[in-house]
């Protein structure tokens, strides 16, 4: 007698079926894409050089923050350039453009927009903001009162509005360029830690040198006008599509374990942890940089290292903007403040202290 009685035909499974080939949006940068973006970068730094004299690094930043999708506010004292270099970036873009000069008494509806009754119709009608743009320029944001600051940040983080109830999505693609200046405190407002970081970067610009600033007055006397026309400025500008290219081919550079681990182990070593945590730094830091920032370190890398013309990061991408992305980031103690220690400083700290992989 047989152990195992016959058993009737059961079918047998299908082989599994091979792989698919990867779509085309997960493979990799072609030449001609590295190339091309290049190109569109190339002709965004020419815009710059008729408008904007020194400054390498906020032009480069713009640039970057831009390409990674994200959002960026420039600090410096009054008559720097950073609103002209804002209008600069926005105007190398044929998309629409808005300013708002932010005040203590701007309201909400003034940037979102509201509804208007209309007579004729006897309906209720809504009429869009300014924040619905393409790129938008808020002057002077930390002017803005705490409920339109609320109204900028369900913008900026949700990519819509409310108006009356109704979701509005906001234009695509949306940037908001935001200025803030650092020296008067009457009459305004600190921005909320939770809007702070929803900016990409915080770039601080300086004062030019002797050369940079002569140099701006012989631009300036033979443009003969102060203030900057777009229309007489030379060079092609890029279109919607260009700068939807350049977002999506950011995304498509390859990023290493090793690179993702480096940007994490930056991000928490400013949280008092990481592989080589820094004794002291619970006597500075009062709070870290967040999760946002160790994104924020992997998007500027891919925008970087295509802008380089390469399609994977390295470390040096992650450190080029690495004080753009952790300075407003990192909260200080008041020991720290008293003792005149910076945001920078301790960026510089935890940078020099990470093992470059």
């Amino acid at each position: 007698m047989a152990l195992f009685p016959p058993q009737p035909n059961i079918p047998q499974p299908m082989p599994p079926m091979p792989q698919q080939p990867a779509t085309p949006t997960s493979a990799g940068l072609s030449p001609d894409d590295l190339n091309h973006a290049r190109q569109l970068a190339d002709r965004i730094r020419a815009r710059f050089a008729q408008t904007l004299v020194g400054q390498d690094n906020l032009r480069e930043a713009l640039i970057v923050t831009m390409v990674s999708g994200g959002h960026i506010l420039i600090e410096s004292v009054p008559g720097l350039a950073k609103t002209t270099a804002a209008q600069t970036l926005a105007t190398s873009v044929s998309g629409s453009f808005k300013r708002v000069q932010c005040t203590p008494d701007l309201m909400p509806s003034d940037l979102v927009g509201t509804q208007v009754f209309d007579f004729s119709t006897q309906r209720f009608s809504t009429q869009i903001g300014p924040i619905h743009a393409n790129f938008v320029l808020l002057d002077e944001i930390n002017r803005s009162n705490a409920k339109t600051q609320s109204a900028m940040l369900e913008a900026m983080a949700e990519g819509a509005t409310t108006i009356g109830g109704e979701r509005i999505a906001l234009p695509q693609p949306f940037m908001v360029i935001a200025t803030e200046n650092p020296i008067e405190e009457e009459g305004t407002f600190n921005l909320p830690e939770a809007q702070m970081d929803r900016f990409t970067m915080k770039a601080v610009m300086g004062y030019p040198s002797a050369d940079e600033e002569q140099r701006m007055l012989a631009m300036l006397t033979k443009r003969g006008s102060d203030t900057v026309d777009a229309k007489t400025l030379e060079g092609d500008v890029l279109s919607l599509a260009d700068v939807e290219f350049l977002r999506a081919a950011a995304r498509r550079v390859h990023v290493s374990e090793a690179i993702m681990g480096y940007a994490v182990d930056i991000v928490a070593t400013s949280r008092g942890a990481g592989t080589h945590p820094i004794a002291d730094l619970s006597t500075k830091v009062r709070l870290g940089a967040s999760p946002r920032a160790s994104i924020a370190l992997i998007r500027v890398g891919q925008a970087a290292a295509l802008l380089a013309g390469r399609d994977y990061v390295i470390p040096e991408d992650i450190r080029m903007f690495a004080h753009e992305i952790l300075r407003h980031r990192i909260l200080l103690t008041f020991e720290a403040l008293a003792d005149g220690v910076t945001s920078d400083q301790v960026v510089d700290s935890v940078v020099a202290t990470v093992p470059v992989p």
